[in-house]
């Protein structure tokens, strides 16, 4: 009979969040509420003068303007990381401003921030501030900072580069290459994209009874915010911050971290002793939410006479924006996934970040995963057409097997398990990667261009990098025989309400009714790990795990004295503690009431920190269809195999799965931030001129999972927030480039645009 934690369960939360119950942070209207706007620049580099508010302060409704000058007793979101320059001197230690005081470095950064009763007092408000701009010479594109004579972002530095991170062995890889029978090289870019949440970014911010901040944001890591604001901004101690998040509407890794308006709003209630709340609408998302993935790739293979790689050397050159602060560190965390599935004897990579007058570029839903998948398996597809060998052969021959296991790659991970033949296996029977050229053929002969693109992509979870985080959970075992469960993770929209509670229900043989969830307060546990990084089952879930044991073991005890009998012959099942070998039992109900004393019950907390990180990992395989008049191209096929460990509920995992390919998917075909280089102004800060994804732009996906467990964690999970991304980018570039290939072009980068295949393929046919 199927469990609970072997059924795709609906989400529980559903209902709540469907039917208009849910609690998200621009929905309470506390008495006295005020509204934050903000003024920000509308150039991408320029020194500020006089920042003249009186006319805004002077107008009804408005309470208060600040400017930088106001915010003597707040501090910055600090700046630096820990990767070394060039030179070996450390990053530069770009402090971020909350409001900026001599010099704005990008379209959007804010300068001042108008206080008001209402919104759109705030916003007339905010339109009457008169800032003083001297523009300065900017710069926008990577490469271009990277040239002596580009503008200086930061002009106390001598050049644009905020880190080079090294890794490997680069004469040693030299020579591998030079001495390979080919050497398959290309030089691409991934484009730059923003997360576009359902719900936009929101904060408010009161002082409570006990005069403490507390914050209510849309946030995916309260304690994060909680500790980096109390430490960076504010210097008092964590626990004079309370962080709430109820419900939110997605995050994507954009809504984690310290953000300078979550940090203005705190300080503005402090300063005014009134609640203050600041909710962004879509233009300013898109000019102020920080943004990702942008690089330039530069990559080469080495294989022998057997087609076996020998040498992987590759190079990202990344644009990080304005500002080098911890949020930077994506394009350095999982650079590892390079490395792929592959037996790579020896690799040599560089990143390197680059600063320009754009928006600070962060984590997004992989994080440097997708793209470091997209350097190896591009580059796969060039050297197996090259040689005139199949990708799906070329791939399978330089698998890691499994007997290999533990393998050590030759960049920075160590993969406990995998079996990855066996994902290429079945998602080729799934895509039917037999028949594809008969309905190449068939396409062809209706005109139409038809590809199809192989990924086998592999992925860190459980970090950040190489470093397990750790969760806590605690569970109570209510008066009334409920269970109430509090996680230190927190869902943004991937249904962990209904995960974790359908581990304790399953543990404890009662109803999923029967369990209470609470989460995303940070009063309520010492400390949590929240949400990102695929961690959410692999290290929370086990937390869950870990104190649901310890529950059951002082039920059982507290069951053998009520059945007066030996602990080690209680044994318990589906809801009841029972003497072995007999009928005398009680039911968890009758313990809960009998460990309930003056009003104190039977509660366990614990935290888990896995011995390691975990490495889902699968094979996605996409097709698409290029119409060659219009440039228009249709994905047609879709076929995916994850390999996630232990699989809690189908259900959420393909929901996760079906939402990653379409941000993969998205980002490929249509998705791309483009500033004018001349001015800096982002010519695509709209819905009109920034496509997303719609359903009708994918078909039906063909989704299965397979299972290798884990052993760095009790339930063998290893997570599935990011592997649908992970593997959609490449998967679709693959296929669009495939398409294209029989025209003689040997590379198209994203996003494939209809105007932008139209004008390749019309020049490669002139």
């Amino acid at each position: 009979m199927a469990t609970l934690q072997s059924r795709s369960v609906r989400r529980r939360e559903d209902v709540r969040l469907l039917t208009g119950k849910g609690n998200y942070s621009s929905d309470p209207n506390p008495p006295g509420l005020l509204y934050a706007v903000l003024v920000r620049s509308h150039h991408a580099h320029a020194m500020i003068g006089r920042i003249d508010v009186s006319a805004a302060a002077a107008m009804p409704g408005v309470v208060a303007v600040f400017t930088a000058a106001d915010l003597t007793d707040v501090g910055p979101i600090p700046g630096g990381i820990g990767f070394p320059r060039p030179d070996g001197s450390p990053a530069p230690k770009t402090d971020r401003p909350l409001l900026a005081a001599e010099r704005v470095r990008f379209v959007g950064e804010p300068v001042a921030v108008v206080l008001a009763d209402t919104i759109s007092g705030g916003q007339d408000a905010a339109e009457a501030v008169l800032v003083d701009y001297q523009e300065l010479p900017l710069v926008t594109d990577a490469i271009i900072a990277l040239q002596p004579e580009a503008p200086k972002v930061w002009e106390e530095l001598k050049d644009n580069i905020g880190f080079l991170w090294k890794r490997g062995d680069a004469e040693v890889t030299e020579a591998a290459l030079r001495s390979a029978a080919h050497v398959a090289r290309l030089q691409f870019t991934v484009s730059r994209v923003t997360a576009s949440t359902m719900e936009p970014r929101a904060a408010w911010a009161q002082i409570g009874p006990d005069s403490r901040m507390v914050v209510h944001a849309a946030h995916q890591s309260p304690y994060n915010l909680r500790n980096g604001m109390a430490n960076g901004n504010f210097n008092i101690k964590p626990t004079d911050i309370r962080v709430l998040t109820a419900d939110v509407g997605g995050s994507f890794g954009m809504k984690s971290g310290v953000q300078p308006e979550y940090a203005l709003v705190a300080w503005a209630a402090r300063k005014l002793g009134r609640p203050v709340r600041w909710v962004s609408d879509r233009t300013e998302g898109f000019l102020a939410d920080e943004q990702a993935r942008e690089m330039r790739i530069t990559v080469e293979l080495g294989l022998d006479a057997e087609h076996k790689f020998t040498a992987l050397r590759l190079r990202w050159d990344v644009n990080l924006g304005a500002y080098v602060t911890g949020r930077s560190g994506w394009p350095v965390g999982n650079i590892g996934g390079t490395a792929g599935v592959y037996h790579i004897p020896t690799i040599y990579a560089e990143s390197c970040g680059i600063m320009t007058n754009t928006v600070p570029t962060a984590a997004y839903r992989g994080a440097g995963r997708p793209e470091a998948t997209y350097t190896i398996e591009r580059i796969i597809d060039v050297a197996a057409r090259e040689l005139g060998i199949s990708p799906y052969e070329l791939r399978r021959i330089n698998l890691i097997p499994p007997e290999a296991m533990p393998y050590k790659t030759a960049l920075t991970f160590t993969y406990d398990c995998g079996e990855f033949e066996g994902n290429m296996r079945k998602a080729a029977d799934m895509a039917e990667l037999d028949g594809f050229e008969g309905r190449r053929a068939e396409a062809n002969a209706r005109g139409k261009l038809r590809g199809i693109g192989i990924c086998n992509c592999i992925e860190v979870a459980g970090g950040p990098f190489l470093r397990p985080a750790k969760d806590q959970a605690s569970l109570r075992l209510a008066g009334d025989g409920s269970l109430v469960l509090r996680s230190g993770s927190m869902s943004v929209g991937q249904g962990l309400e209904t995960a974790f509670c359908q581990l304790v229900a399953d543990r404890f043989g009662v109803s999923l009714d029967h369990v209470r969830y609470e989460a995303g307060d940070t009063d309520l546990l010492s400390g949590g790990k929240g949400n990102g990084g695929s961690g959410a089952l692999c290290i929370g879930g086990a937390a869950v795990s870990l104190v649901v044991d310890k529950v059951i073991e002082k039920a059982k005890q507290a069951a053998a004295e009520l059945l007066e009998a030996a602990e080690v012959d209680v044994t318990f099942d589906a809801g009841r503690f029972t003497i072995a070998g007999t009928d005398r039992s009680v039911s968890l109900a009758e313990v809960a009431q009998a460990t309930t004393v003056d009003g104190n019950e039977l509660v366990e907390s614990g935290e888990f920190t896995p011995t390691a990180v975990t490495f889902p990992n699968g094979t996605h395989i996409c097709e698409v269809e290029i119409d060659p008049d219009t440039g228009v191209a249709d994905v047609v096929r879709y076929s995916a195999v994850e390999e996630l460990g232990y699989v809690l509920n189908p259900m959420l995992v393909a929901g996760q799965t079906h939402g990653g390919v379409a941000q993969g998917v998205g980002q490929a075909m249509a998705e791309q931030i483009v500033h004018d280089p001349h001015s800096g102004q982002m010519l695509t800060a709209s819905f009109m001129d920034y496509q997303m994804p719609r359903a009708a732009d994918l078909p039906d996906i063909q989704m299965a999972t397979r299972e290798v467990p884990t052993k760095v964690n009790p339930l063998g999970a290893k997570g599935v927030g990011e592997a649908g991304t992970v593997g959609a980018m490449a998967a679709a570039m693959n296929a669009v480039n495939d398409a294209l290939a029989p025209l003689g072009i040997r590379h198209f980068d994203m996003p494939a645009t209809p105007y932008r295949l139209w004008s390749a393929i019309a020049a490669a046919r002139s």
